[in-house]
């Protein structure tokens, strides 16, 4: 009998595959029996702490606009797992996904490889864009970044250094320095590496290239018409993709540009939906919450705010709440369906204002915006709250 995408899915998701465990040694082993197709694609990776899915989403779709075949992988999913893998800003389909997954997979086991779900899914992706003849791929970090299993790229066309801060901190370290070290580790000989001059990890960065390599960028007024994706931090974001495009297509047209951008989908990325008057928003570290906060007081200066916020108890939820909340906001906290949810309990013990649990039920005679944030786990189980069925 033919493997589903439910097979795939309970695959992916059981407690040997469902795990973190960095290195190169497994993914290069398996890539390795399957002919080694990184070394057949045109790669660009991106790292960084907040901001690499926004500049790998503008960048693929730019490329696509421009007239390439371009494959896109990204982490982690909201709904579907095949949202990971696209090719023009469309996903792998289910049965070709659940095929690869397996196919990997029985190769792994008859090989004795134990691969985790983010090396299954990365050898993946390598395969399915090569056999459909991608030109070029933007390739996001899972986690970090020396190690992180896409870093199997050897000659990228360049690569992205997005913001860096403290995140992940039990695995690539407690330190900015210790963190950027480890986002660094994408970088190649040879290769462009482009970051923003506000970057906290620019010396280390610095200390890892070679001359001529770095390519630092400031935050210029950019005026391109009309953005898809809202927020200030977006300026920063199309910076350094601006940047990339110099030594991908330096010759591309500011009309494609445009109409690229207006075209470009992120989702849950400080998106309102108007007809239900939610934002949703997949900050999920202090820095993250930092910008959120700052864009509600640029966009929804004088609406009232109701929060539904749920966060993982290995995320410094503590920070995020003293930086998110003030005394007017309605505050609802959520403990969603993942194991390492903070509880209610948890939450609003660290929060000086009054809160409530989330029951699945809210006000509707609310007149403000609802935002849901703290989480991307979180998201599509709130889907009812800003999906039309």
């Amino acid at each position: 009998m033919d493997k589903t995408y439910k097979d795939a899915l309970n695959l992916l998701t059981s407690q040997g595959k469902f795990r973190i465990k960095l290195g190169l040694e497994r993914i290069s082993k398996i890539l390795n029996l399957l002919g080694n197709p990184q070394k057949k694609l045109k790669c660009v990776h991106v790292a960084g702490t907040n901001g690499k899915g926004s500049v790998c989403a503008m960048l693929s779709t730019i490329l696509t606009e421009a007239g390439y075949k371009t494959g896109l992988f990204t982490s982690p999913h909201i709904f579907k797992y095949t949202e990971r893998i696209k090719i023009d800003g469309n996903e792998i389909s289910d049965d070709i996904f659940a095929e690869k997954i397996f196919k990997i997979q029985d190769l792994a086991k008859q090989n004795e490889i134990d691969l985790t779900e983010f090396e299954i899914l990365t050898a993946v992706m390598f395969e399915y864009f090569v056999e459909n003849g991608v030109d070029i791929t933007v390739i996001e970090v899972g986690l970090g970044g020396r190690y992180d299993s896409t870093n199997v790229i050897e000659n990228p066309i360049c690569s992205i250094i997005t913001t860096i801060d403290l995140d992940h901190t039990e695995r690539l370290g407690g330190s900015i320095e210790k963190i950027a070290r480890e986002k660094a580790g994408i970088i190649k000989p040879n290769c462009p590496v482009i970051v923003h001059s506000s970057n906290k990890g620019l010396d280390v960065i610095k200390s890892h290239c070679k001359e001529n390599q770095l390519t630092v960028v400031n935050t210029m007024n950019l005026m391109f018409g009309e953005m898809s994706l809202k927020g200030y931090h977006q300026q920063e974001n199309l910076s350094l993709v601006l940047s990339a495009l110099q030594f991908i297509i330096p010759d591309i047209k500011v009309t494609t540009l445009q109409n690229a951008l207006k075209k470009v989908e992120h989702f849950g990325r400080f998106q309102y939906f108007e007809n239900k008057k939610v934002l949703i928003d997949g900050a999920h570290n202090p820095n993250g919450i930092s910008t959120l906060r700052k864009n509600l007081d640029i966009y929804f200066k004088d609406c009232k705010k109701r929060f539904i916020f749920g966060c993982l108890r290995n995320k410094d939820y503590k920070k995020m709440i003293e930086i998110l909340f003030n005394s007017e906001d309605e505050i609802y906290f959520n403990h969603f369906n993942h194991t390492n949810s903070a509880t209610y309990e948890e939450l609003s013990s660290v929060c000086k204002y009054p809160s409530k649990e989330y029951f699945g039920e809210l006000s509707k005679d609310f007149d403000g915006v609802t935002i849901i944030c703290g989480s991307l786990y979180m998201i599509s189980e709130l889907k009812d709250l800003f999906f039309d069925f």
